[in-house]
């Protein structure tokens, strides 16, 4: 499968306390539209603790996109040195354009948690050290469909349906894991799970780490990703799993969610979503 050379995909979130939201949203609607009819598709959440978004357009477009995320003032530096994740695209990612205002741009469902005091950071080069030490313990902080279609060698599937149950997870080992001096290393898609699930575990007085813009990351840091990681990786758009080099896959919706316990309405949802263009 051949990517389509003027098409790409970005992918940011900056935990960054935003006194008006909607003003926020109001400007990103703004500058989007201002690319042109049908120019930029995506989805982008906006609440009270920062932003989150998956964008899709040509290079040019995505990168007038990024900078002005990084400097326009109407931002007031909100966004200041927010990362962004590219990929390869092949299949169009969106259909349409969604920006919403929400309560999280992910909910952890716990309240009070603030994200900016995460865990640590771990860089792709020690990452693939850290997660060999004996003493970590090695969380996929992802769904359970997501883990099976693939993941980094040695780690544990907490077997969660929703983001929302991991925290249940992890305050049924918590315990094990200090008796026995364990670290806890974790990792996600693109570093927003992560990092709010570490800032809530910042309390519980041991050592969490966690990979640093998640899997996109390590994958577009580590020319041989291969050599940690075993199958693909899912996106929550209509290419549906990129390989290590961040190109996309043949695997279909009917083979990510084959055999999970609610994979038919999961089925049913993503091509409800793909067809309202909202992922």
């Amino acid at each position: 499968m051949h990517p389509n050379d003027d098409l790409v995909h970005t992918a940011f979130y900056k935990f960054s306390p935003l006194a008006d939201p909607e003003q926020v949203a109001a400007a990103l609607r703004e500058l989007l539209a201002s690319q042109g009819p049908g120019a930029v598709t995506g989805s982008v959440l906006v609440a009270p603790e920062g932003i989150n978004g998956m964008l899709a357009g040509t290079q040019a477009v995505v990168t007038r996109v990024e900078q002005a995320l990084l400097g326009d003032a109407v931002f007031s530096g909100a966004f200041s040195g927010m990362v962004f994740k590219r990929s390869d695209c092949i299949t169009r990612p969106f259909a349409k354009l969604k920006v919403h205002v929400k309560k999280e741009i992910v909910p952890l469902g716990i309240d009070g948690v603030d994200a900016r005091q995460t865990g640590i950071d771990v860089s792709p080069q020690e990452w693939r050290e850290l997660i060999r030490q004996p003493d970590v313990v090695l969380l996929d902080n992802r769904n359970s469909f997501e883990y099976r279609l693939g993941h980094f060698e040695g780690a544990i599937d907490p077997l969660v349906q929703n983001f929302r149950d991991f925290p249940e997870y992890v305050r049924a080992h918590v315990d094990e894991w200090k008796a026995q001096g364990k670290r806890v290393a974790m990792y996600c898609t693109g570093g927003i799970r992560c990092e709010k699930t570490s800032a809530w575990m910042r309390e519980m007085d041991m050592p969490v780490y966690q990979l640093e813009g998640g899997i996109l990351n390590f994958f577009q840091q580590m020319p041989d990703a291969q050599r940690d990681w075993t199958g693909e990786c899912f996106v929550f758009d209509n290419r549906v799993a990129l390989d290590t080099k961040l190109h996309e896959t043949s695997t279909t919706l009917e083979d990510v969610y084959q055999g999970e316990p609610d994979g038919q309405w999961r089925l049913q949802r993503a091509r409800r979503l793909a067809l309202a263009g909202e992922q």
